[in-house]
C-alpha cells in the first residue's frame, strides 16, 4: 500500500456525501462544512472524515481574485454565461464547479502524526491514483502551466490537467480538497476562466500574477481515458478505495454542536460574499 494512504487506515472512517444534493446545495455551504469539520477534528472532537460534494454552475474565486481591477464586469460575464460566483475562505485562484466536477475533502487532525506541508497533498494524490489504478498508471502531480489555478499538485495525464488540490489548516485540523473534472469538456471550462480574467483584468497592470490560461492544457477524465465516466462511477471507485482502508466506513452527517458551529461558519461565508452577492443582485 502507498505509504501516504496509511494515514487513512483506521478502525473506522466517517463519510459525508453531498454529491447528490442538487442545485439548491451551494458552494458556500461546502466551505462552511469543511471549516466546521476541520475545527472539530483539530480539537480531536470529531473523527477523520471524507466528504464529497458537487455544485452546479459555480465559479469559486480565491481571495486574490477579489482584487481584480475590473471584477464587476468579470462577474457580469460569468452570470451571463449561467455561472454564479462565490469567493472561498482560502487562497488559490478561480476554478469551475458544475455537474461534471466531483469534489472530495479529506479532513484529519494534524496532531495524529508530524505532518509536513506536502503530506496532505500526497495523501489525496495517492487516493486518486488508487481509485483509477485499473485504468491508468499515468496520473502525474506537477504544475501545469496554462491551466486555471495552477499549483505543484495539479493532477494530469499526458500533460493535460484534470484536477487540482488545495489545503486549508485551522487550529490543528487539516482539510485537503480536490476538484476532479469527470465529464464534459475541460478546455471549455478553461475558456470560461480565460475570458473571465481577460475581462476582469482589462489590460490593467496588476500586482498579482494571474494565470495566462491556455484552454487546451485542460481536459476531463472522460476525455483523457476515452470513456464516459459519471460522478456515480467515480463515487463507486472512491468507496471501493476507502473500503480497502477501513473495516467500517460510516455514512454520517453533522450532529450535536457541529450544527451550531456550521451555522457560525456559514454566516462568516455569507458575510465574505456580501459584495459579490450585491454585484450579482442576489
Amino acid at each position: 500500500m502507498n505509504q501516504h494512504l496509511i494515514r487513512l487506515q483506521k478502525d473506522e472512517l466517517r463519510f459525508i456525501d453531498g454529491s447528490t444534493l442538487g442545485p439548491s446545495f451551494e458552494a458556500i455551504q461546502s466551505f462552511a462544512l469543511d471549516d466546521t469539520l476541520c475545527t472539530k477534528i483539530g480539537k480531536m472532537e470529531s473523527p477523520t472524515t471524507i466528504r464529497t460534494w458537487v455544485h452546479h454552475n459555480t465559479i469559486v474565486l480565491g481571495i486574490q481574485d477579489t482584487r481584480l481591477p475590473n471584477l464587476e464586469n468579470g462577474i457580469k460575464y460569468l452570470n451571463n454565461h449561467g455561472y454564479k460566483a462565490i469567493v472561498r475562505n482560502s487562497g488559490g485562484l478561480a476554478v469551475v464547479l458544475d455537474e461534471g466536477v466531483l469534489n472530495i475533502s479529506i479532513l484529519f487532525p494534524e496532531a495524529e502524526r508530524k505532518l509536513q506541508i506536502n503530506d496532505g497533498y500526497e495523501t489525496m494524490y495517492a487516493l486518486i491514483q488508487d481509485m483509477f489504478s485499473d485504468l491508468t498508471n499515468k496520473i502525474v502531480a506537477k504544475e501545469i502551466v496554462g491551466s486555471y489555478c495552477p499549483g505543484d499538485f495539479d493532477l494530469s495525464i499526458d500533460g493535460k490537467k484534470f484536477a487540482g488540490i488545495s489545503q486549508r489548516r485551522i487550529r490543528k485540523g487539516v482539510a485537503v480538497q480536490i476538484y476532479l473534472c469527470i465529464s464534459e469538456s475541460g478546455s471549455e471550462r478553461a475558456s470560461i476562466i480565460k475570458n473571465f480574467y481577460e475581462i476582469a483584468i482589462n489590460n490593467n497592470d496588476t500586482s498579482i500574477n494571474y494565470p495566462s490560461i491556455l484552454p487546451n492544457t485542460m481536459a476531463s477524465l472522460s476525455e483523457l481515458l476515452s470513456m464516459n465516466l459519471t460522478i456515480t462511477d467515480v463515487m463507486k471507485r472512491l468507496l471501493q478505495s476507502l473500503i480497502k482502508l477501513t473495516p467500517n466506513l460510516i455514512p454520517d452527517s453533522l450532529h450535536g454542536d457541529e450544527i451550531d458551529l456550521y451555522n457560525h461558519h456559514l454566516e462568516r461565508m455569507i458575510d465574505r460574499n456580501k459584495e459579490l452577492a450585491i454585484l450579482q443582485n442576489e
